[in-house]
């Protein structure tokens, strides 16, 4: 199986490091011409040269839901946008019921709002043409809430909801929506969650890493290239009969299926 992106055109959000990276590396690769979008205009020209293929790039702050709301519609009236990757970094770890309200607020801005303002704009020529994929990357927290991330347990799973929803409205436009699972995956991510529990439990980092790979069948923590890999085929032509779904990439760790 050959999985071939050329002639579509995919947003992927959060580009410029970890997941979003890695799934912009894997679909440059693939063929597909990219609209990359971060904060970062020096990271983003950097990462559009260094891609095969000609790319374009815009700049947003994500944690200003107007500014990614008028992107996103610069971005539908300048481009057909054919696959849409929602990705934004979590939220701050701490327990639920520690967390102040604003928090919450921020998060569901942060992802669920800015999922949509994105999604919202690129929709309408997904149904004209009769063909689009929205990928949500979201984290396993939408089937098992993880310990610690409260205010992100809670945001993901309305994402999650979300996600269905939209699976079941536009499914007979040619439009499929599905989420990405991604477990403990190496980025700038893990590593602040890692930190973080060692400052809170006065254990080493290296104490720390060894309890959350007890945890993990696979007995290492993921790559960011490894959802990227499930991002490529879900965006592909052969995953066109799966819809309103979660893949969940984490090497076994999750307690159910």
């Amino acid at each position: 199986m050959n999985i071939s992106l050329n002639g579509k055109t995919a947003v992927v959000c959060g580009s410029t490091a970890g997941i979003g990276k890695a799934i912009a590396t894997q679909f440059a690769q693939s063929g597909a011409s990219l609209i990359l979008v971060a904060r970062n205009q020096e990271k983003l020209d950097t990462l559009a040269n260094d891609l095969p293929g000609q790319h374009k790039t815009y700049v947003a702050d994500f944690t200003n839901i107007e500014i990614v709301k008028e992107v996103a519609e610069k971005i539908a009236a300048e481009n057909q946008v054919d696959i849409l990757i929602n990705n934004t970094g979590g939220p701050p770890a701490g327990p639920a019921h520690k967390a102040p309200a604003e928090e919450y607020t921020s998060a569901f801005n942060l992802h669920l709002i800015n999922n949509h303002n994105m999604a919202q704009a690129c929709i309408p020529n997904m149904q004209k043409k009769g063909f689009g994929r929205i990928i949500n990357i979201i984290s396993t927290s939408v089937k098992i809430p993880l310990n610690g991330l409260g205010v992100s347990n809670t945001i993901r799973g309305a994402v999650g909801n979300w996600s269905k929803t939209l699976a079941n409205e536009l499914g007979s436009f040619g439009i499929t929506v599905n989420n990405i699972l991604p477990g403990a995956t190496a980025t700038e991510r893990l590593s602040s969650i890692i930190s973080g529990k060692s400052v809170k439990t006065g254990q080493a980092i290296e104490d720390v890493e060894k309890a959350m790979l007890a945890e993990i069948p696979a007995a290492r923590f993921g790559q960011p290239e490894e959802p990227g890999y499930a991002a490529c085929f879900l965006a592909s032509d052969f995953a066109s009969y799966i819809n309103g779904t979660n893949v969940v990439v984490d090497g076994g760790r999750t307690g159910n299926l």
